[in-house]
């Protein structure tokens, strides 16, 4: 397992960036006035495959952003918080490494990829003990196409300060996505020298698998995070011969701070 770091530029672009948050605990602290807008800024690192179906990972720095409490003039207080209930948004994003064809000898005669950067939004219901949630992406970059993902989490407070959810996720692309990372055109194949064969994948599920997160309050207002990961290729993005030069076992890691901010802006 080899490990490559992200180009600075790009990262830093990743950093002020929107992501799904680990923490969603909307509430203050015992006794303390309920806040019009309560949001966790944070930064974390995490390991993962540099590209879809890759067997190298790429470390990189990602935000952790959450918006606990979201008061809307006229419309009133939207609350994704701890042992709360109700439907929940959130802004979502994804980022896949270059990949070139001098990263496996298998990719040989394959177009570079460059970087992609994936934005979009993610929405779902959540009690005190579950959530169901499900998000789209719109590729820039490296891609133009759409990726999302389903999951569902089984959420537990070992103590007051800990809260651990773990539960299955399923991932979709469509369109240009797919024919990007999965696909592999009559030129491509014909460079490989044979070790490729053409190949058109069509839209559908490209992974499933379980994915488990954990929040811990340090202090009322700093928290560290912690997620790992595991999926598996199905479908096409299993049957691509790109699948077979690489893994279709994918791992992730990662761990991060951050603080809450908690004010009003309206009387």
């Amino acid at each position: 397992m080899t490990f490559s770091f992200a180009r600075i530029a790009v990262s830093a672009a990743v950093i002020g960036m929107a992501g799904t948050a680990f923490a969603q605990d909307g509430n203050g602290p015992a006794g303390e006035p309920v806040r019009q807008y309560v949001i966790d800024l944070g930064i974390g690192g995490i390991v993962k495959p540099k590209y879809a179906a890759a067997d190298s990972y790429l470390l990189y720095p990602f935000p952790i952003i959450n918006v606990g409490n979201f008061y809307i003039p006229g419309l009133g207080q939207v609350k994704d918080g701890r042992r709360t209930e109700g439907v929940f948004f959130y802004p979502a994003f994804n980022f896949n490494g270059e990949r070139e064809a001098s990263d496996d000898p298998g990719l040989r005669g394959t177009n570079t990829i460059d970087w992609a950067l994936e934005l979009g939004l993610g929405g779902g219901y959540r009690t005190e003990n579950w959530r169901v949630f499900a998000e789209l992406r719109q590729g820039f970059n490296g891609h133009s196409g759409q990726a999302g993902q389903l999951g569902f989490d089984g959420i537990f407070y070992p103590t007051d300060k800990l809260e651990v959810s773990v539960g299955p996720r399923a991932d979709f692309a469509f369109g240009d996505y797919m024919d990007t990372y999965f696909g592999v055109t009559a030129a491509e194949a014909a460079a490989s020298g044979g070790r490729l064969t053409r190949y058109d994948p069509g839209s559908g599920f490209t992974s499933v698998g379980l994915a488990a997160r954990g929040s811990y309050n340090i202090t009322d207002n700093v928290r560290f995070h912690v997620q790992a990961g595991y999926d598996r290729l199905v479908g096409d993005a299993a049957d691509s011969p790109i699948a077979n030069v690489g893994s279709k076992d994918q791992f992730s890691i990662g761990a991060g701070f951050s603080y809450r901010f908690a004010f009003d802006l309206f009387n």
